[in-house]
Protein backbone atom coordinates (compact mmCIF):
# COMPACT_ATOMS: atom_id res chain seq x y z
CA UNK A 1 0.00 0.00 0.00
CA UNK A 2 1.57 3.35 -1.34
CA UNK A 3 1.29 6.20 1.11
CA UNK A 4 1.77 9.64 0.79
CA UNK A 5 1.87 12.31 3.81
CA UNK A 6 2.67 15.74 3.56
CA UNK A 7 4.15 18.79 6.28
CA UNK A 8 5.44 22.02 6.18
CA UNK A 9 2.13 23.92 5.64
CA UNK A 10 1.03 27.02 7.88
CA UNK A 11 -0.16 30.32 8.18
CA UNK A 12 2.70 33.12 6.71
CA UNK A 13 1.84 37.03 5.55
CA UNK A 14 2.06 37.82 2.13
CA UNK A 15 5.81 37.84 0.74
CA UNK A 16 7.30 34.87 2.83
CA UNK A 17 8.14 31.23 2.28
CA UNK A 18 6.77 28.18 3.14
CA UNK A 19 8.39 24.74 2.34
CA UNK A 20 6.02 21.79 1.49
CA UNK A 21 7.24 17.76 2.25
CA UNK A 22 6.13 14.66 1.13
CA UNK A 23 7.11 11.88 2.00
CA UNK A 24 6.11 8.47 0.19
CA UNK A 25 5.88 4.67 1.50
CA UNK A 26 5.25 1.47 0.71
CA UNK A 27 7.14 1.61 -2.79
CA UNK A 28 10.43 3.67 -3.85
CA UNK A 29 9.42 6.71 -4.72
CA UNK A 30 11.14 6.60 -8.13
CA UNK A 31 8.70 4.38 -9.29
CA UNK A 32 6.49 7.12 -9.61
CA UNK A 33 5.39 10.79 -11.63
CA UNK A 34 4.74 13.31 -9.06
CA UNK A 35 2.79 16.13 -8.83
CA UNK A 36 1.41 19.08 -6.00
CA UNK A 37 -2.09 20.07 -6.16
CA UNK A 38 -4.34 23.05 -4.54
CA UNK A 39 -7.80 23.22 -3.63
CA UNK A 40 -9.07 26.99 -2.26
CA UNK A 41 -12.68 26.63 -0.47
CA UNK A 42 -15.19 26.79 -3.43
CA UNK A 43 -12.58 26.22 -5.95
CA UNK A 44 -11.46 22.93 -7.88
CA UNK A 45 -8.71 21.16 -7.19
CA UNK A 46 -5.52 22.46 -9.48
CA UNK A 47 -2.18 21.10 -10.18
CA UNK A 48 0.78 23.55 -8.98
CA UNK A 49 3.68 21.20 -10.35
CA UNK A 50 4.69 18.00 -11.78
CA UNK A 51 7.16 15.88 -11.79
CA UNK A 52 9.03 13.10 -14.26
CA UNK A 53 9.86 10.10 -11.99
CA UNK A 54 13.65 10.90 -12.37
CA UNK A 55 12.83 14.70 -11.48
CA UNK A 56 14.52 15.74 -14.80
CA UNK A 57 11.40 17.19 -15.95
CA UNK A 58 8.65 19.77 -13.98
CA UNK A 59 6.08 21.41 -15.03
CA UNK A 60 4.43 24.59 -13.08
CA UNK A 61 1.10 25.99 -13.52
CA UNK A 62 1.45 29.27 -14.90
CA UNK A 63 -0.20 30.91 -11.57
CA UNK A 64 2.92 29.84 -9.50
CA UNK A 65 6.06 29.47 -12.23
CA UNK A 66 8.97 31.94 -10.87
CA UNK A 67 7.96 31.59 -7.56
CA UNK A 68 7.78 27.95 -6.50
CA UNK A 69 10.10 24.95 -6.63
CA UNK A 70 9.15 21.64 -6.92
CA UNK A 71 12.36 18.92 -6.44
CA UNK A 72 12.24 15.25 -5.40
CA UNK A 73 14.80 13.28 -3.47
CA UNK A 74 14.07 9.23 -4.32
CA UNK A 75 16.80 8.46 -1.87
CA UNK A 76 15.06 9.96 0.35
CA UNK A 77 11.32 8.80 -1.09
CA UNK A 78 9.90 12.56 -0.49
CA UNK A 79 9.27 15.33 -2.99
CA UNK A 80 9.21 19.19 -1.91
CA UNK A 81 7.51 22.40 -2.93
CA UNK A 82 9.75 25.27 -1.79
CA UNK A 83 7.07 28.32 -2.34
CA UNK A 84 8.15 31.87 -2.77
CA UNK A 85 6.63 35.57 -2.76
CA UNK A 86 3.37 34.10 -1.81
CA UNK A 87 0.14 35.78 -2.46
CA UNK A 88 -2.88 35.73 -0.14
CA UNK A 89 -4.19 33.51 -3.39
CA UNK A 90 -2.35 30.90 -2.64
CA UNK A 91 -4.44 30.01 0.11
CA UNK A 92 -5.25 26.41 -0.02
CA UNK A 93 -5.08 22.77 1.14
CA UNK A 94 -1.66 21.27 -0.66
CA UNK A 95 -1.86 17.71 -1.74
CA UNK A 96 0.83 15.43 -2.96
CA UNK A 97 -0.20 12.61 -5.69
CA UNK A 98 2.11 9.68 -7.21
CA UNK A 99 1.37 8.38 -10.58
CA UNK A 100 1.98 4.91 -11.88
CA UNK A 101 3.36 6.40 -15.35
CA UNK A 102 5.42 4.02 -16.76
CA UNK A 103 7.94 6.57 -18.52
CA UNK A 104 10.50 7.65 -16.68
CA UNK A 105 10.98 11.15 -18.30
CA UNK A 106 7.48 12.05 -18.63
CA UNK A 107 4.94 14.40 -16.42
CA UNK A 108 1.62 14.05 -15.13
CA UNK A 109 -1.07 17.01 -15.90
CA UNK A 110 -4.08 15.11 -15.56
CA UNK A 111 -5.86 14.24 -11.94
CA UNK A 112 -7.11 10.99 -12.56
CA UNK A 113 -4.11 9.78 -13.99
CA UNK A 114 -2.94 9.65 -10.19
CA UNK A 115 -3.51 6.83 -8.41
CA UNK A 116 -2.03 7.73 -4.58
CA UNK A 117 -3.01 11.10 -2.94
CA UNK A 118 -1.81 12.91 0.30
CA UNK A 119 -4.54 14.35 2.94
CA UNK A 120 -3.37 17.44 2.37
CA UNK A 121 -1.89 20.47 4.26
CA UNK A 122 -3.20 24.07 4.77
CA UNK A 123 -1.43 27.08 3.47
CA UNK A 124 -2.86 29.94 4.65
CA UNK A 125 -1.45 33.52 3.20
CA UNK A 126 -2.62 36.54 5.05
CA UNK A 127 -2.52 40.15 3.52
Amino acid sequence: QVQLVESGGGWVQAGGSLRLACTISGRPSINYALGWFRQAPGKERELVAALSRSGGRTTYSESVKGRFTASRDNAKNTTYLQMNSLKPEDTAVYSCAASRQPLENNVVLKIPWYDYWGQGTQVTVSS
